[in-house]
Protein backbone atom coordinates (compact mmCIF):
# COMPACT_ATOMS: atom_id res chain seq x y z
CA UNK A 1 0.00 0.00 0.00
CA UNK A 2 3.13 2.45 0.98
CA UNK A 3 3.93 1.93 -2.95
CA UNK A 4 0.70 2.89 -3.82
CA UNK A 5 0.46 5.69 -2.28
CA UNK A 6 3.77 7.43 -3.24
CA UNK A 7 2.96 6.65 -6.72
CA UNK A 8 -0.34 8.31 -6.79
CA UNK A 9 1.81 11.74 -5.48
CA UNK A 10 2.05 14.34 -8.34
CA UNK A 11 6.07 14.00 -9.26
CA UNK A 12 6.70 17.68 -7.74
CA UNK A 13 5.62 16.39 -4.21
CA UNK A 14 7.70 13.21 -4.57
CA UNK A 15 11.02 16.09 -5.74
CA UNK A 16 10.14 17.64 -2.30
CA UNK A 17 9.76 14.98 -0.35
CA UNK A 18 12.76 13.18 -0.88
CA UNK A 19 14.53 16.76 -0.91
CA UNK A 20 13.38 16.59 2.72
CA UNK A 21 14.24 13.16 3.18
CA UNK A 22 17.96 13.96 1.69
CA UNK A 23 18.05 16.73 4.18
CA UNK A 24 16.99 14.33 7.00
CA UNK A 25 13.89 16.54 7.96
CA UNK A 26 11.82 13.90 8.56
CA UNK A 27 8.73 15.89 9.79
CA UNK A 28 8.67 17.72 7.55
CA UNK A 29 8.59 15.06 4.81
CA UNK A 30 5.40 13.40 6.91
CA UNK A 31 3.35 16.81 6.99
CA UNK A 32 3.84 17.54 2.84
CA UNK A 33 2.89 13.87 2.36
CA UNK A 34 0.04 13.98 4.47
CA UNK A 35 -1.42 17.26 3.15
CA UNK A 36 -0.90 15.83 -0.65
CA UNK A 37 -2.36 12.70 0.01
CA UNK A 38 -5.04 14.65 1.44
CA UNK A 39 -5.52 16.78 -1.24
CA UNK A 40 -5.83 14.24 -3.95
CA UNK A 41 -9.30 13.26 -5.19
CA UNK A 42 -11.16 10.75 -2.99
CA UNK A 43 -11.33 7.52 -6.00
CA UNK A 44 -7.48 7.96 -5.51
CA UNK A 45 -7.19 7.07 -1.75
CA UNK A 46 -8.96 3.68 -1.25
CA UNK A 47 -8.58 3.58 1.72
CA UNK A 48 -8.04 7.03 2.98
CA UNK A 49 -4.56 6.68 4.74
CA UNK A 50 -3.67 8.75 8.33
CA UNK A 51 -1.23 10.36 9.68
CA UNK A 52 0.75 6.57 10.36
CA UNK A 53 0.16 5.53 6.50
CA UNK A 54 2.12 8.66 5.39
CA UNK A 55 4.91 8.36 8.01
CA UNK A 56 5.34 4.75 6.63
CA UNK A 57 5.96 6.39 3.35
CA UNK A 58 8.31 9.12 4.36
CA UNK A 59 10.08 5.80 5.68
CA UNK A 60 9.94 3.73 3.08
CA UNK A 61 11.70 6.72 1.65
CA UNK A 62 14.35 6.56 4.29
CA UNK A 63 15.00 3.06 3.52
CA UNK A 64 15.34 3.81 -0.34
CA UNK A 65 17.71 6.80 0.17
CA UNK A 66 19.84 5.86 3.25
CA UNK A 67 22.71 6.32 1.71
CA UNK A 68 22.51 9.71 0.54
CA UNK A 69 21.41 11.39 3.57
CA UNK A 70 22.78 14.37 4.80
CA UNK A 71 22.57 13.77 8.86
CA UNK A 72 23.47 17.12 11.46
CA UNK A 73 25.71 16.51 13.34
CA UNK A 74 25.27 15.33 16.61
CA UNK A 75 26.93 18.28 19.34
CA UNK A 76 30.26 16.69 21.29
CA UNK A 77 29.63 14.42 23.95
CA UNK A 78 33.05 13.81 24.12
CA UNK A 79 33.88 13.42 28.53
CA UNK A 80 36.05 16.85 28.08
CA UNK A 81 33.32 18.92 26.60
CA UNK A 82 30.82 17.42 29.06
CA UNK A 83 33.27 17.72 32.30
CA UNK A 84 33.44 21.63 30.93
CA UNK A 85 29.46 21.81 30.99
CA UNK A 86 29.05 20.44 34.81
CA UNK A 87 32.09 22.43 35.79
CA UNK A 88 30.09 25.58 34.86
CA UNK A 89 26.70 24.77 36.44
CA UNK A 90 26.35 26.65 39.75
CA UNK A 91 25.19 23.70 41.75
CA UNK A 92 27.02 20.76 43.34
CA UNK A 93 27.17 17.83 41.06
CA UNK A 94 25.35 14.68 43.12
CA UNK A 95 25.42 12.02 40.22
CA UNK A 96 25.37 11.28 36.31
CA UNK A 97 22.37 9.82 35.00
CA UNK A 98 21.12 8.22 31.72
CA UNK A 99 17.57 7.99 30.99
CA UNK A 100 16.28 6.44 27.67
CA UNK A 101 13.48 8.85 25.56
CA UNK A 102 11.92 8.73 22.42
CA UNK A 103 9.89 10.47 19.85
CA UNK A 104 8.92 9.97 16.53
CA UNK A 105 12.40 8.92 15.23
CA UNK A 106 12.83 6.18 17.88
CA UNK A 107 15.02 5.85 21.11
CA UNK A 108 17.83 7.71 22.28
CA UNK A 109 19.62 8.24 25.80
CA UNK A 110 20.59 11.63 27.24
CA UNK A 111 22.68 11.98 29.71
CA UNK A 112 21.89 14.23 32.74
CA UNK A 113 23.78 15.64 35.41
CA UNK A 114 22.16 15.79 38.64
CA UNK A 115 22.91 18.74 40.81
CA UNK A 116 21.81 19.42 44.70
CA UNK A 117 22.64 22.64 46.46
CA UNK A 118 20.28 23.75 45.08
CA UNK A 119 18.88 20.81 43.36
CA UNK A 120 18.82 20.83 39.74
CA UNK A 121 19.38 18.68 36.36
CA UNK A 122 21.16 19.76 33.57
CA UNK A 123 21.32 17.61 30.28
CA UNK A 124 24.42 17.14 28.86
CA UNK A 125 24.11 15.16 25.57
CA UNK A 126 21.88 13.42 23.81
CA UNK A 127 22.90 10.07 22.37
CA UNK A 128 21.40 8.49 19.24
CA UNK A 129 22.75 5.88 17.43
CA UNK A 130 20.33 5.35 14.20
CA UNK A 131 16.41 5.84 13.66
CA UNK A 132 14.50 2.81 14.81
CA UNK A 133 14.44 1.23 11.38
CA UNK A 134 17.03 -0.23 13.00
CA UNK A 135 14.34 -2.54 14.91
CA UNK A 136 12.99 -3.62 11.31
CA UNK A 137 16.68 -4.13 10.08
CA UNK A 138 17.47 -6.90 13.17
CA UNK A 139 20.41 -4.13 13.49
CA UNK A 140 19.54 -3.51 17.77
CA UNK A 141 20.04 -4.68 20.17
CA UNK A 142 22.37 -4.38 21.96
CA UNK A 143 21.69 -0.69 22.27
CA UNK A 144 24.60 0.92 20.77
CA UNK A 145 23.47 4.18 22.58
CA UNK A 146 23.21 2.80 25.75
CA UNK A 147 26.48 1.40 25.68
CA UNK A 148 28.07 5.07 25.27
CA UNK A 149 26.35 6.56 27.86
CA UNK A 150 27.29 4.06 29.91
CA UNK A 151 30.94 4.58 29.54
CA UNK A 152 30.84 8.22 28.96
CA UNK A 153 28.30 8.67 31.79
CA UNK A 154 30.73 6.23 34.27
CA UNK A 155 33.69 8.22 33.31
CA UNK A 156 32.11 11.71 33.78
CA UNK A 157 30.71 10.33 37.37
CA UNK A 158 34.41 8.41 38.29
CA UNK A 159 36.00 11.95 37.32
CA UNK A 160 33.73 13.76 39.86
CA UNK A 161 33.03 11.04 42.82
CA UNK A 162 29.16 10.75 42.30
CA UNK A 163 27.23 7.57 41.26
CA UNK A 164 26.43 7.18 37.54
CA UNK A 165 22.64 5.76 37.40
CA UNK A 166 20.80 3.70 34.63
CA UNK A 167 18.17 2.19 35.60
CA UNK A 168 17.51 0.10 32.01
CA UNK A 169 20.99 0.01 30.30
CA UNK A 170 19.93 -3.40 28.21
CA UNK A 171 16.59 -1.85 26.82
CA UNK A 172 14.53 1.23 26.25
CA UNK A 173 12.64 2.39 29.24
CA UNK A 174 11.31 5.79 29.78
CA UNK A 175 9.50 5.11 32.90
CA UNK A 176 12.67 3.11 34.56
CA UNK A 177 13.12 4.94 38.76
CA UNK A 178 15.24 7.90 38.21
CA UNK A 179 18.25 7.79 40.66
CA UNK A 180 16.92 10.80 43.33
CA UNK A 181 13.97 7.87 43.48
CA UNK A 182 16.63 5.79 44.76
CA UNK A 183 18.92 7.24 47.15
Amino acid sequence: MVNTWWNALPEPVRERVDGLVLNDRRLHAVREVLEAIQALPEAAQTPRPGLHDCQEVVMARYQELADRISRRPAAPRDAQTLTAQITQHPGRLAAVEALWDGDTDGWMVDLVAVFDAPQDEARLATIRHGYDLRLFNGQVPPWPEAQEATRTGTALAERFGVPFHFASPDEPDDQAPRWRDTV
